[in-house]
């Protein structure tokens, strides 16, 4: 099924308008001069670790703890990130390390 070319303009220009809402609203209700809520300060601080720990239960749901490898390739990956992340305190560099472990691991290892 295809759409029509009125249909991809029409879709086109929701993507565009919805882009241009994500990116200037924030502007519109929180500007320069004002103070920023408390409640948005909290979220602010909280989202980052909450969406995290989202990835983190989302990654080990399927992992079966009692049969195959016994997630062991996932529990060293998951300590190297902690380790990491606790000696250079680089989101980054940890989490593409674990990353790149975990794929050494499954690859090569397990």
């Amino acid at each position: 099924m295809s759409m029509t070319s009125w249909e991809t303009v029409i879709t086109i220009g929701m993507v565009i308008l919805g882009t241009m809402m994500t990116r200037f609203i924030p502007f519109i209700l929180f500007p320069p001069g004002r103070p920023t809520p408390k409640y948005i300060q909290y979220l602010g601080n909280m989202l980052p670790s909450a969406a995290l720990g989202l990835l983190v239960i989302y990654s080990i749901k399927g992992v079966s703890f009692l049969s195959g490898n016994y997630g062991i390739p996932e529990i060293i990956s998951i300590l190297m990130i902690i380790l990491l992340h606790y000696w250079k305190r680089n989101m980054l560099l940890s989490i593409a390390s674990g990353t790149v472990l975990y794929m050494l691991l499954v690859q090569f290892v397990f």
